[in-house]
């Protein structure tokens, strides 16, 4: 899978620009806020309908204007795709060859992209959250019936808390969607307890390649109740426990929505232990997993890593940019960066507005 080309309206501070892209490494330069970034969201947003670093659409929209353009091509194989996103104060419309999409399942079908900035160094020691998020979207990304599973349980977790709040609950029904959450709880653990398994198998790799030391790095997954042959009897049994807690906190305490994952170095928790070097390269290996784990070669992810050379030495860089050279297509974000073999495109503030 590949971006051939992009062309942004109104995006952040671009007016308009159009880039055309090789495959393999793309390197993006520029002075700090010209809108290297604003490039790389664009792309992440062309995998899931939203950015990376906005919580709202309209603040894609360059100051003073009413909508934003997106257009772009993308490659999978002998397929190409024409994507278009049209952003506006009052939503957004997503364009496959023209037509309109009704879901963004759609989109994520379409492109793939795996992406790196510098907060990742801190993916864990910060929230359960942003660990949790890592994995529903690469899992998502792998299997469509997984995606599938995630969204009916949010909904199904909606509708318990709904009832928690209630002046009055109703048992039944909070019976009903206690035993609604179990069934697609099993499936969604099933699908993490064997996705960590299949990171853990290549991880290594990964953090050897990088690093060049033979450090053991391990991810460790904490499912509310283990997915084995006991498992819905297991969860029934957590939710009763946790019943009257939820009674008085009125919102559903346990579930697949609050587990977490970690990584150990050397068998140390590395959010605890690991220096923010160590870190740095076990969040990155870890954001690079999924592209190994994609066994379809037209399928594998773009790859985007966001101002992240300026933290490495220049040992690392050289290792890491080697590593990246085994890659369908990567885009790099810099300041400066000077690397042989790849297409440069440097980026210049504006000088004029394009209507």
């Amino acid at each position: 899978m590949q971006i051939k080309n992009i062309s942004l309206k109104n995006f952040r501070n671009h007016s308009y620009c159009n880039f055309d892209f090789s495959n393999n490494l793309n390197v993006i330069t520029g002075e700090n806020a010209v809108g290297k970034t604003n490039i790389v969201e664009a792309i992440y947003y062309l995998s899931l309908g939203r950015s990376f670093r906005a919580n709202d659409d309209s603040e894609l929209i360059k100051r003073n204007h009413e909508r934003a353009e997106i257009n772009a091509t993308i490659l999978e194989g002998e397929l190409t795709r024409k994507i278009k996103v049209n952003i506006t104060k009052n939503g957004r419309a997503i364009l496959i060859n023209g037509k309109n999409i009704s879901k963004l399942s759609e989109l994520s079908k379409c492109v793939n992209v795996i992406l790196f900035q510098p907060k990742d160094v801190m993916l864990f020691s910060g929230p359960p959250r942003d660990r949790r998020n890592f994995l529903d979207i690469s899992i998502s990304k792998k299997s469509v019936m997984y995606l599938d599973y995630i969204s009916r349980y949010d909904k199904v977790l909606k509708e318990r808390n709904d009832l928690l709040k209630s002046e009055k609950v109703d048992r039944t029904l909070l019976d009903v969607t206690t035993e609604m959450l179990v069934k697609l709880s099993g499936s969604i653990i099933s699908y993490r307890q064997m996705y960590v398994k299949d990171i853990n198998d290549i991880l290594n790799k990964i953090t050897r390649a990088l690093t060049g030391a033979k450090e053991t790095f391990e991810v460790k997954y904490y499912p509310f109740v283990p997915y084995d042959a006991d498992f819905n009897e297991n969860a029934k049994k957590a939710f009763k426990r946790a019943e009257e807690g939820d009674f008085k906190h009125k919102q559903t305490s346990i579930g697949v929505h609050r587990e977490d994952i970690s990584i150990s170095l050397n068998g140390r928790d590395i959010a605890t232990f690991g220096s923010q070097g160590e870190n740095r390269i076990a969040a990155l290996a870890l954001k690079l997993s999924p592209y190994f784990l994609i066994e379809d070669k037209d399928k594998k992810p773009i790859v985007v890593l966001d101002d992240v050379m300026s933290e490495l030495d220049q040992k690392h860089q050289e290792r890491l940019i080697k590593f990246l050279r085994k890659f369908n297509q990567v885009f790099i974000t810099a300041t400066k960066l000077d690397i042989p073999d790849c297409n440069h495109l440097l980026i210049k503030q504006e000088e004029k507005e394009v209507f």
